[in-house]
């Protein structure tokens, strides 16, 4: 393992957000014993807040690439980080923070960096086609173009997420995801699987909190449930999300009629 375990080396006794949620009052620690582990719960209960915690612990970047310290909305994450002690075999500084909330955001600032570039190279190249003043910028230009194509933006949310998952991946990275499965369809999740994958066996090692079953049923992960503000380890057939999704699956009808009946 990468990092080893995360401990609450103190508590806070201000009664306020993030320390007033429950699953953070209760939190302890948190020991890693496979390359990827799942945190399962329902919407509210603590996850997201947790693992930004955890990232401004790890002084992990966002998938942007710009430091979490830049952005005055993690502030509550670096109160919860000066409470948490990670213990590391290896510190890495490969790796990322990635929430689902951010892909949006930055794939436009993407489309809008390299059509940035690709205007001034054109206005400098009409001044002076030999002048070393485009370099940088043409520079620019070719990255954007070499990592994600023609643009993220010209694609589905789907596949430009696994084009720029796999574009920013580096091996022995520690990676912190929220929810990747939003932007995914059911078969692009199988994709998803496939590249964590092989990350993993490139040495990354990863902490996911997800609602998905199939991002669930990784081979071998950790599986961690939000039960009573705690995390309680637990089997894929136990997580109350694969549950009611099985139920519902099997009887869509049972459930539909008790909550769309006149």
């Amino acid at each position: 393992m990468i990092l080893r375990e995360i401990v609450r080396k103190g508590r806070t006794a201000k009664n306020q957000y993030p320390f007033n949620l429950p699953l953070i009052e209760a939190f302890e620690s948190l020991k890693f014993n496979h390359p990827v582990t799942i945190l399962a719960g329902d919407n509210g209960s603590g996850k997201t807040t947790l693992l930004e915690g955890i990232a401004a612990a790890s002084d992990s970047i966002l998938i942007s690439g710009e430091y979490m310290e830049q952005d005055k909305s993690f502030s509550h994450a670096y109160e919860l980080a000066d409470e948490l002690k990670l213990i590391w075999s290896v510190k890495t500084r490969n790796g990322f923070f990635f929430r689902a909330s951010d892909f949006i955001t930055y794939t436009r600032e993407l489309a809008n960096m390299r059509e940035e570039a690709r205007i001034t190279v054109e206005e400098i190249k009409k001044r002076n086609p030999h002048s070393l003043e485009v370099l940088p910028y043409a520079r620019t230009y070719s990255e954007l173009r070499h990592l994600y194509g023609k643009g993220l933006d010209k694609r589905s949310h789907g596949e430009s997420f696994l084009d720029l998952f796999q574009a920013r991946f580096k091996p022995n990275g520690f990676y912190i995801l929220d929810e990747p499965e939003a932007p995914l369809s059911p078969n692009k999740q199988l994709t998803f699987l496939a590249l964590l994958h092989d990350m993993v066996n490139d040495g990354a090692q990863f902490l996911i909190s997800t609602h998905s079953p199939i991002v669930m049923a990784y081979p071998g992960a950790t599986l961690l449930e939000i039960n009573e503000n705690e995390l309680i380890p637990t089997t894929f057939d136990e997580v109350e999300h694969v549950r009611l999704t099985a139920d519902f699956l099997k009887e869509p009808n049972r459930y539909l009629r008790h909550l769309l009946e006149p």
